[in-house]
């Protein structure tokens, strides 16, 4: 989809490893190997606001991002969570669920902020396939 004279980035990749997809969104892996587990939960639709989704919408995507921090929680056991939605780049209805540990290079600051320390803690090694299989477990009971 073209915004101005720019093309939608979600609109024309699917922005990330594609691990789970509806006709409505889909959820993807993003390739950081600092934070395994990073996902992000895309509408497929250019919509640019939460606002702009219907009100049933809302709360089915809504439903979508919790059910894959849980699934997060569970196969990588942070010390926290960071949900953010921002649109600052791209425009589109897009959320991210992002592990997060004590010792990772940004803590406490947001995962986009200067790294305050290198961080040689191996994570938990959760391979695309497994982390599938469980998100298509618990998003399928939602869809």
């Amino acid at each position: 989809m073209e915004i101005g004279t720019q093309t939608c980035e979600l609109c024309s990749k699917p922005g990330g490893t594609l691990l789970w997809r509806s006709d409505l969104c889909r959820v993807v892996r993003v390739d950081d190997p600092h934070y395994p587990g990073f996902c992000r939960v895309i509408w497929n639709d250019h919509v640019r606001e939460m606002t702009d989704l219907e009100a049933s919408h809302q709360v089915l995507l809504m439903r979508l991002v919790l059910a894959v921090e849980s699934v997060v929680r569970e196969l990588f056991n942070p010390d926290k969570i960071n949900l953010a939605s921002f649109g600052n780049m791209v425009p589109h209805v897009h959320w991210h669920i992002i592990p997060r540990w004590r010792d990772d290079r940004h803590f406490p600051e947001p995962v986009w902020g200067s790294v305050r320390r290198e961080s040689p803690v191996v994570r938990p090694a959760v391979s695309d396939a497994l982390l599938a299989e469980a998100l298509s477990v618990a998003l399928n009971k939602i869809d």
